[in-house]
């Protein structure tokens, strides 16, 4: 599970890849994972979380 984010949980969405001719073919849409310094549990951890995680301030940054 390495694109997940730590917080949300939001994952991998699968879709499609449209051609011009209008061909389909599987592709995936990932999330905007950043790598974060954040305070966990009174602790400082390195965790994966979603820019929308960050921007909304679900994700207390460690200094």
């Amino acid at each position: 599970m390495a694109y997940v984010c730590e917080i949300c949980g939001k994952g991998r969405t699968m879709g499609m890849r449209v051609s011009h001719a209008h061909n389909k073919t599987k592709r995936a849409f990932y999330p905007n994972l950043k790598s974060v310094k954040a305070i966990v549990d009174n602790t400082t951890r390195r965790i994966k979380t979603c820019t929308r995680c960050i921007r909304s301030g679900w994700v207390k940054k460690a200094v």
